[in-house]
């Protein structure tokens, strides 16, 4: 990385893909900018490893949401990096004992259902939770609900109905064979980007505005914050004079919990590739495996929710046995010795993100436009959660992130 100096037009506080959107673009047309990143790696909740394998693994976000608009395609191209245009898993039929062809239609009827009815609910005065919206006794309400967590990272009870319903997807989804977080460090490749730097403090009482930091203090025309709403809410990073309805907004918006564990399947052949699994059909607390994605020897475990957070205390072990239990139950106990574990995420504990994306609480699908508005005009936020259209997704980071630099180009100019 270029080393800095302590004083630049803007400083970018995180450098993940709102951070080095926003840095990128105001590198590129000359603006002095500096990026404070607290982890010693670049990407955010974007991060991809091959933890001592062959194979690139997306520990965080994997997927190019709303791809045929989707202005990241473009631009991982363009730096040549291929694209897999396959159909996604969870748009094809399960295939697996004890889910039958008639189970997965009439899954995905009550599951279409349930959001026609949520649909129609946000058009109501008041927002309301999204479990509300569960047809009493029905068999498929705890899949419903298990999808939510994988999608939003939280049951339906915390889920706000009008932000879930302001969320605008094309279902078209796409994936970067190299990793998504291998394309972000290729993307902030030259830029100005300080590792291991978490910022404390941001005071702003006066010009220019002091960035306190683990390594001294930083001083900048405009800054741009696009750390997540967990550490704004917890007060990890302070601003001066204080910001209270940032931090409400924040705590409004927290970070829903998600996690991958990948394992090693021997003898993967026998499987469709880009398959879906579902540990079970009738509880929320089940993960959902990805079988041979991009056609690799590998099972994708995903957990949502509860289920996530809760097995973050047991290890790479304890997430490893509640899966491969799911997968003996569904595929039959041979498959047990042909499954190795890889790796696993551990996003609730991440000190820098505290969860995996946004949703908005019942009641205050509001606050993303609260947390996005600057303050003043020198002082700017970013970050999926500030996307009002495309939270939880990278391109909606990395919009919001070339917004703010344009905003801040704006003051500049002035």
């Amino acid at each position: 990385m270029t080393d800095i100096s302590k004083h630049f037009d803007v400083i970018v506080i995180g450098a993940g893909a709102a951070g080095i959107g926003a840095a990128r673009t105001l590198f590129d047309v000359g603006v002095s900018v500096a990026v404070l990143e607290a982890r010693n790696r670049i990407g955010g909740r974007a991060w991809t490893t091959n933890a001592g394998t062959q194979w690139p693994l997306d520990m965080g976000a994997g997927w190019l949401h709303s791809a045929d608009r989707n202005p990241l395609v473009a631009v991982a191209e363009n730096l040549g990096f291929e694209i897999d245009r396959n159909t996604p898993p969870w748009q094809k039929p399960v295939h697996q004992a004890g889910f039958s062809e008639q189970d997965h239609r009439s899954f995905r009827a009550a599951q279409d259902e349930f959001y026609e009815r949520l649909e129609a609910a946000a058009k109501e005065p008041e927002d309301r939770a999204a479990v509300d919206l569960l047809e009493t006794d029905n068999p498929w309400n705890a899949l419903i609900d298990a999808v939510s967590t994988y999608v939003n990272g939280t049951e339906l009870e915390r889920l706000s109905v009008k932000d879930f319903d302001n969320y605008h997807a094309t279902e078209v989804n796409w994936r970067v064979e190299r990793g998504y977080g291998a394309l972000f460090e290729k993307i902030a490749e030259g830029l100005p980007i300080r590792l291991d730097c978490p910022v404390r403090r941001i005071d702003h009482s006066a010009a220019p505005i002091r960035i306190e930091t683990d390594q001294g203090v930083f001083t900048a025309s405009c800054v741009i914050v696009t750390v997540p709403t967990n550490i704004i809410a917890s007060e990890a990073l302070k601003f001066s004079p204080a910001l209270p309805y940032k931090h409400l907004a924040a705590a409004h918006l927290p970070l829903g919990y998600d996690n991958k564990l990948f394992l090693e399947l021997d003898g993967a052949d026998e499987f469709e590739p880009d398959s879906r699994i579902f540990g079970h059909h009738n509880r929320v607390a089940t993960a959902s495996y990805h079988v041979r994605p991009f056609g690799r020897p590998l099972i994708e475990a995903y957990f949502g929710g509860h289920l996530a957070r809760d097995l973050e205390g047991r290890g790479l072990e304890g997430f490893a046995h509640f899966a491969i239990d799911q997968l003996a139950a569904a595929l039959g106990e041979g498959i047990r010795p042909r499954l190795k574990p890889i790796a696993v995420s551990y996003w609730a504990s991440d000190p820098f993100a505290g969860g995996s994306y946004s949703h908005a609480l019942p009641g205050h699908w509001e606050k993303r436009a609260m947390l996005a508005k600057p303050v003043g005009m020198h002082l700017f936020f970013a970050g999926e959660a500030c996307s009002l259209h495309d939270f939880s997704t990278v391109h909606g980071a990395w919009l919001t992130g070339l917004q703010a630099a344009a905003d801040a180009m704006a003051t500049l100019r002035r």
